[in-house]
């Protein structure tokens, strides 16, 4: 065995202890889900819906990602809360919740009092997207190292989270789930909750925008990035082509396509999630002022090494300015000693260089 196959077979063994690790999963039961997105529970044919639906969703993307500033920021303490634009059926995920890190130049006067004041200066901040299921304090450490390079950060909780979560439920298994319409009004909210959170930047004075997102967080934060012009640098950890895909055929997500799969070929769920998918907005990112990032995992069983290429060579042919690094890790192996030194760094030097 070579040593390039003995590193694969030591991080795929790491990669299936820790999902092992996790908390009993739901197994929530297949369904359409197409009330979710303006459709019919009961619509007879469900695929031609989508079809449908995919083709003028994408098309019309910039309006269906659209976001306003929410009319009830508030910040107590170092929480920011506000209603989402977009309405799920249960109240507790509809109020997002954020964790407010200025930097010291914010901390020493330019905080805002009350969640809608300006701030007296201008400068950089980021919006911070953790991964599936991350906990209210996990990425505080992120945040903090923003700071020190002088960024003030703001991490969101995504639907279903933490403080968004459905009674009941200890996982967001909304955000991902077997249900096909659900699945896209999750993301879609998610997207158009971290626009909200930049719109309340720019009150508070910010003009340099960008976001670090992790894994979902990535894909989140792309399409996000894709939509808003504001946003001038992008760091994401992970990185695939299409949503369906990971969900086919990664590991952290095996429980939801075992429920899929009885219903849906791999093909069709990459076409029916490609608006909450990277791939179809490529176009929108060229532009000598916008930079990007994408860290990745070379042995990753979750964002598969040959997705991560396929998107980087989509992106190198639409003339999207990037640079990329690939560690010798896999998907929860990033988060640990040494790789996540190393991608603190890199990503940090990003941001703080891209942002000036």
């Amino acid at each position: 065995m070579n040593m390039k196959s003995w590193i694969k077979r030591r991080v795929h063994a790491y990669e299936k202890m820790r999902f092992d690790q996790e908390p009993i999963r739901t197994r929530l039961p297949f369904e359409w889900g197409l009330e979710h997105i303006g459709g019919d529970a009961a619509e007879p044919n469900p695929r031609a819906y989508l079809d449908q639906f995919v083709r003028q969703t994408i098309a019309e993307s910039d309006a269906w990602f659209s976001a306003p500033p929410a009319q009830d920021y508030k910040l107590d303490g170092n929480v920011l809360t506000f209603t989402s634009a977009i309405r799920s059926p249960w109240k507790e995920n509809n109020r997002v919740y954020g964790q407010y890190f200025p930097a010291r130049a914010a901390a020493n006067g330019t905080e805002p009092a009350d969640g809608h004041a300006p701030a007296k200066g201008k400068g950089r901040a980021v919006v911070v997207l953790a991964q599936w299921n991350a906990k209210w304090e996990e990425q505080q450490g992120v945040c903090k190292w923003l700071n020190r390079l002088g960024i003030t950060a703001v991490k969101i909780s995504l639907p279903y989270h933490d403080r968004r979560a459905i009674p009941g439920y200890r996982r967001a298994d909304h955000l991902v789930a077997p249900i096909i319409g659900l699945t896209l009004q999750a993301n879609r909210q998610a997207i158009v909750d971290v626009r909200t959170t930049l719109r309340w930047l720019e009150l508070q004075g910010y003009d340099r925008l960008g976001i670090l997102g992790t894994s979902i967080g990535s894909c989140i934060g792309f399409i996000a990035m894709c939509h808003d012009p504001a946003v001038k640098a992008g760091a994401f950890l992970h990185a695939s082509t299409y949503f369906g895909d990971v969900v086919a055929n990664g590991l952290t997500t095996a429980n939801v396509w075992e429920q899929l799969g009885q219903h849906v070929a791999a093909g069709e769920l990459r076409s029916y999630w490609s608006p909450i998918s990277p791939m179809p907005y490529l176009a929108k990112l060229p532009g000598a002022e916008r930079k990007m990032l994408l860290i990745t995992g070379k042995y990753d069983p979750t964002f598969w090494p040959e997705f991560t290429d396929e998107l980087l060579e989509r992106m190198r042919d639409a003339g999207i300015d990037f640079a990329s690094l690939r560690l010798p890790c896999g998907h929860y192996s990033l988060g640990v000693t040494p790789f996540k030194h190393v991608a603190g760094y890199r990503f940090g030097r990003f941001l703080a260089e891209a942002l000036g």
